[in-house]
């Protein structure tokens, strides 16, 4: 996923990374090229080890952490060339929104990562959300259909470009129509 990106030009690019945790794939992008990179999550408690990671490899001048709900306000965050969203779509019952946000903050180009739809992660994601209720843990995971998600990418003017699918997960790399 992260060598679809790297594979471009990213000299003078920013990098936004929604719900990125601690940055690792920001700070891949910026290690091979991109120039500024910002990551926006829900989860304050991802911050220093952000802020630490950064410093660990040389990057803490060129990134910024932020906490933000792109769905809640919009405009809080600027575009940036290369938007990645990583296994983060899943998170969110309103994963479809959450993708279609992202695409119109993509300038160039849009990666995400997904659960594959189909019946043995759709089953393991069930097993899952059931732990979750026995625990009385609030979370959820969902499986989104990826034409939903297409859908929604392309209705901010990007278009499939590349992707791969695996045993569980599916990743794909939307591009600004020229």
């Amino acid at each position: 996923m992260v060598a679809s990106v790297a594979a471009g030009v990213l000299n003078g690019k920013r990098v936004l990374e929604i719900g990125g945790g601690i940055g690792r794939i920001q700070a891949e992008l910026l290690a091979t090229g991109a120039d500024q990179g910002e990551i926006v999550e829900l989860v304050p408690a991802y911050e220093p080890y952000a802020r630490e990671l950064a410093r660990e490899i040389g990057l803490e001048g060129r990134t910024s952490f932020r906490i933000v709900d792109i769905l809640e306000e919009p405009d809080a965050v600027e575009p940036a060339d290369i938007v990645v969203m990583n296994r983060v779509v899943c998170c969110s019952a309103d994963g479809v929104d959450l993708a279609a946000a992202a695409a119109r903050l993509a300038r160039q180009t849009l990666v995400l990562s997904f659960p594959r739809d189909v019946m043995w992660v759709r089953a393991g994601m069930r097993l899952l959300n059931a732990s979750f209720r026995l625990r009385r843990n609030s979370f959820r995971a969902y499986v989104h259909r990826p034409n939903a998600l297409f859908a929604a990418a392309t209705s901010g003017g990007l278009r499939l470009a590349r992707g791969e699918q695996g045993a569980f997960w599916q990743w794909a790399a939307l591009e600004r129509a020229a």
